[in-house]
């Protein structure tokens, strides 16, 4: 056998996997045009141009560009009126922008276990936490892979709640060939720099209202109005406004984004079908009313019984040595450090008494992925090749077969 890396072996790659981001002289002149044409932010054409290639893309009817996929989550909430003394319900796993968004306009982040077999939010688990207070739950398309939309969509139209997509990560996915986003009453993307098109920062919100859409236009636009004066604040909003540059370099990625996606899913598919046969590492569940898959993350659960009880960390760092950069993700969110301050909250112990205080809230699927299970493989590492994948495979098993070594 083989000898591991990690104790000194030669490794089973030392090429590096594909370099985020991907640019080449596109961006610079698009970029050069912004500079030229002196129109640098504000409305500009670009940003327009974007929003409605976006809108139609994800099957939505309207699209507001903002500064990042927090800013879209807080602004729609605004737009739902979602403020003091409202609950919303919220996945356990889940990147910290998604309670934090709620907790900005002083709603109560109310923490949803998930589904064991593919981590995204277990609609049981959201109308077993429905009271009078819920507002709305936003269900979060992890890693790309869409929610069960037809639960969610179907307790909260019995429930009388909103629904926010938390897109952020999967942008370019379909629920039963319907882009998500358009699926709620409001959609939320991101295009921080690890997104599967990127400038640096922003964000967007997608909605099919036009009074919604309008609502969250004014509050990325310092209360102004569609079609209103510049000094006419119809509401004490603030400046969420995405830039020229950015909008005309997101316009260059999106001509690039039907072949990565092609790449991605190709690649995952292959992938899924080669671990199937291993064990111990397996790929969530597929799901037929999942058309498409974003795969900003490639998501799998590792199974310490499989590699003699092997802790994850340490499978980790012996991947890492193998020259394959894994990562387990996310820790607990409502364990998370910012959480605990909350019942310190003069206000929020005010609105919520009890419920401020986070340390009670028992979540055993999110807890079990978030400390022992996941491990994440980076969407830029889809757009490789096949023998690329093989790699990953073939480290998986150096590993089990030498599990006694570690």
């Amino acid at each position: 056998m083989a000898r591991l890396a990690v104790n000194g072996g030669e490794p089973v790659r030392r090429k590096p996997f594909p370099k985020w981001p991907v640019y080449d002289e596109r961006e610079l002149k698009a970029l050069r045009g912004v500079l030229e044409s002196g129109v640098w932010g504000v409305d500009g054409e670009r940003q327009r141009e974007f929003e409605r290639r976006f809108a139609s893309y994800q099957d939505a009817q309207y699209a507001v560009t903002v500064t990042s996929g927090t800013a879209a989550l807080e602004i729609a909430l605004r737009a739902l009126g979602v403020g003091a003394g409202d609950e919303v319900i919220v996945p356990g796993y889940t990147f910290m922008a998604t309670a934090t968004a709620v907790i900005h306009v002083n709603g109560l982040p109310v923490f949803a276990d998930i589904e064991p077999d593919t981590y995204n939010i277990d609609p049981k688990e959201v109308e077993r936490l429905i009271t009078d207070k819920t507002k709305a739950v936003i269900p979060v398309h992890l890693g790309g892979r869409p929610a069960d939309m037809d639960g969610i969509m179907k307790i909260a139209k019995e429930h009388n709640i909103a629904v926010v997509e938390d897109a952020c990560q999967a942008w370019g996915a379909q629920w039963r060939r319907r882009g998500v986003g358009s699926l709620g009453d409001l959609g939320t993307f991101s295009f921080q720099s690890s997104k599967n098109i990127t400038s640096g920062e922003g964000g967007l919100i997608t909605a099919n209202d036009r009074r919604l859409y309008e609502l969250c236009w004014s509050y990325h636009n310092c209360g102004r109005h569609v079609g209103g004066g510049w000094y006419e604040h119809l509401l004490p909003a603030g400046n969420y406004r995405m830039t020229e540059f950015q909008a005309a370099v997101l316009l260059v990625q999106l001509e690039r984004y039907g072949d990565q996606i092609e790449t991605r899913n190709r690649n995952a598919q292959y992938l899924s079908k080669r671990l199937q046969e291993v064990g111990g590492v397996r790929p969530l569940k597929e799901d037929p009313r999942v058309t498409r898959n974003a795969y900003h993350l490639y998501t799998m659960r590792y199974s310490p019984e499989e590699f003699g009880g092997l802790p994850r960390h340490r499978f980790l760092e012996a991947m890492k040595a193998e020259g394959i950069p894994l990562t387990h993700g996310y820790g607990p969110l409502h364990q998370a450090p910012f959480m605990a301050v909350l019942k310190e909250d003069r206000l929020f112990r005010s609105l919520y008494g009890p419920k401020a205080d986070f340390s009670r809230v028992k979540l055993p699927v999110s807890e079990r992925a978030t400390l022992e299970e996941a491990v994440w493989l980076r969407q830029s590492m889809l757009l490789g090749t096949r023998e690329d994948m093989d790699d990953i495979v073939q480290a998986i098993v150096k590993i089990k077969e030498n599990r006694a070594d570690l």
